[in-house]
């Protein structure tokens, strides 16, 4: 099966980190940027690396950048210039182009214009980090809408020997558990009377502030 290709445009903090995993990954990636500094840091890292401003539709063309399947817009601080990147990927007719937004506005505008993802990587890491902060029991948190998400939570001592039956998480809490991590193990079905133990992990679904509800509940060991 033939691998998909990426291209990463903006080779800052987070491109240059989504570059190289991608790389690592084995997946074909172009690394683009402005910077002939940034860009010779990754020729060896990327599959190929040029130098192109993302702005001139021409370049773009040239490179053959619409042949991409999913294009990334990492550029750092200017707006304006990600705005116009995303405008000219989309009216090339690039199958996914997703981009990462500075703020708010930035974000509006760029699912106005077409973005088909838009990501907003500073604050998406405030929001886990905080809920790292409130709790080692929630190991990572991920938002899936504004007002929905996944969360990964170490099972609390309140759920230690309990059954999902008795914890009655969804009733009690209107969240879902997806799965059940017991070490290296994935349980995507797990049954419904089997005792939790204290180093399991679960896979939680649900609107925020339910996840909300359950963490002060039964996650958070007092």
């Amino acid at each position: 099966m033939k691998k998909k290709e990426f291209a990463v445009i903006g080779l800052g903090r987070f491109g240059g980190s989504i570059c190289r995993e991608l790389s690592e990954e084995g997946m074909p990636v172009l690394a683009i940027d402005s910077d002939e500094d940034k860009v010779n840091e990754f020729k060896n890292i990327a599959s190929h690396a040029v130098i192109l401003d993302s702005t001139d539709e021409d370049s773009l063309k040239e490179i053959g950048i619409s042949n991409f399947e999913h294009v990334i817009v990492a550029i750092g601080e200017n707006i304006q210039a990600s705005i116009l990147t995303t405008v000219i990927l989309k009216d090339l007719g690039v199958k996914k182009v997703t981009v990462k937004a500075q703020n708010d506005y930035h974000e509006k505008i760029l699912n106005k214009i077409g973005a088909d993802q838009v990501v907003h990587p500073e604050r998406d890491m405030g929001k886990r980090l905080a809920h790292n902060f409130i709790s080692n029991n929630i190991l990572d948190y991920l938002e899936l809408s504004d007002d929905h998400s996944i969360a990964e939570v170490k099972v609390g001592k309140k759920m230690v020997g309990k059954s999902l039956v008795e914890l009655d998480i969804r009733a009690n809490y209107g969240c879902n558990v997806v799965a059940i991590k017991r070490g290296k193990e994935i349980n995507v079905s797990p049954q419904a009377d089997d005792a939790l133990r204290g180093d399991d992990v679960l896979i939680v679904i649900g609107a925020d502030i339910d996840l909300s509800r359950f963490e002060k509940h039964l996650v958070i060991d007092d």
